[in-house]
């Protein structure tokens, strides 16, 4: 069944007079065209104009008692929602500073009595053409504005959702190798804070300044818990021995970096792009072991050949290894430890990294206290590496 167009509504109009023949001379004049509201004070004038259906237009007479013309169009215009409503002042008030003062108060108009009802009905055409046009734009920026805030909270939540997924991930994946090691979940927790406080104060250093930015020190955050993901294809019998490695057996131990690269390498493969979080863990898989006067592995590297991300890890994880208890070994003293740290300054370690854990020694003292292991986590360990290798179980630090 076919359905009748829907009219469209009239525009309303609001006339506001003390006297009832204007009012009455004005309603007839509108009436065939628009809806028209009739007002006989200023009082009633603002109430009508914020009742639903707000006006579309208010001609508005000036001289009346109690609240004249002005005082109701100041307070028309000071009001949110009557601001937007044209006023059309109409009075015998002919003087130019009249006229002045009416548009000042926010009138668009000013049209004098005796009225020309030709003028009036144009006037009144005018105006509401304008209304209509300005109330177009407005409801259109609205809208974009609508859409662009439900848009960007729209990425952030999809931005949000990619990076727990991340996280998550990362952390999957360094669990697989934190599993089978001596190490505890607290040794990716601590390198990782470990490798931010270091880049974070060394970030408007000259040399680092143009690489650490605070987006590449939430990717290092982000990737230093894959350092050893590598560990998991180490055969058991020399990932968790008591003791010291033979030669051959440290040679297999060594390429736990390059396993780890491989490892990640594969991971990028399979998602088909390129991932930057996923770039850096693979920098600190495969050279946190490289030395600054290049005697460490798997390459050789030295100096700034080294990766800077894989410098930052290679301070952090060494100091960890040392401070910290495993399944049958004490923890080092701090002391100790950054003695260790610093004697290794120009050779295991970037210099100005080196005189940078110097300087947050309390900081990486504060880190190891909060992220320390428990005894639980302890005894838990030596039960896997007991389970691992018949009861002989232990580990060494590489």
């Amino acid at each position: 069944m076919d359905h009748a167009p829907t009219a469209p509504t009239k525009p309303t109009v609001l006339i506001v007079d003390d006297t009832p023949d204007n009012l009455t001379l004005m309603r007839q004049l509108l009436k065939e065209d628009y809806v028209v509201k009739l007002a006989n004070s200023g009082e009633r004038a603002l109430a009508l104009a914020a009742m639903p259906p707000l006006p579309d237009l208010i001609l508005l007479d000036v001289m009346m008692p109690v609240l004249d013309g002005y005082a109701v169009c100041e307070k028309l215009k000071a009001d949110p929602l009557t601001q937007d409503i044209p006023v059309v002042f109409l009075t015998a008030k002919a003087e130019v500073e009249d006229e002045q003062k009416g548009l000042r108060l926010g009138a668009v108009d000013y049209i004098t009595k005796p009225i020309s009802p030709p003028i009036v009905l144009a006037r009144v055409k005018t105006h509401l053409a304008i209304k209509a046009h300005a109330d177009f734009l407005r409801e259109k920026n609205d809208f974009l504005l609508d859409k662009s805030a439900f848009l960007e909270a729209e990425v952030h939540k999809r931005t949000r959702e990619v990076e727990a997924i991340q996280d998550v991930t990362i952390h999957a994946m360094a669990s697989m190798a934190e599993t089978r090691d001596s190490e505890t979940g607290n040794h990716i927790r601590r390198t990782q804070f470990y490798v931010k406080a270091l880049a974070e104060h060394l970030a408007s250093h000259p040399r680092f300044a143009a690489q650490l930015t605070p987006g590449y020190i939430q990717m290092l955050f982000k990737s230093a818990p894959l350092h050893d993901i590598g560990k998991v294809g180490i055969p058991d019998r020399i990932l968790l021995k008591p003791g010291k490695f033979e030669p051959e057996e440290f040679e297999i131990m060594k390429t736990h970096t390059t396993l780890g690269r491989d490892a990640i390498e594969q991971a990028e493969r399979q998602l088909d792009i390129q991932v930057d979080f996923l770039s850096t863990a693979k920098e600190i898989a495969f050279s946190h072991q490289e030395k600054w006067d290049g005697s460490g592995y798997p390459q050789g590297l030295a100096g700034e050949a080294i990766p800077l991300s894989a410098r930052f890890m290679a301070v952090a994880d060494v100091y960890d290894a040392l401070i910290s208890r495993r399944v049958y070994k004490e923890g080092m003293p701090h002391e100790q430890a950054a003695a260790i740290i610093l004697e290794g300054r120009g050779k295991h370690f970037d210099p100005d990294i080196a005189d940078a854990f110097a300087e947050l020694q309390p900081a990486f003292q504060a880190i190891a206290q909060r992220f320390a292991d428990s005894d639980a986590d302890l005894a838990h360990k030596k039960m896997q590496a007991d389970r691992l290798l018949g009861g002989a179980g232990a580990s060494q630090t590489t």
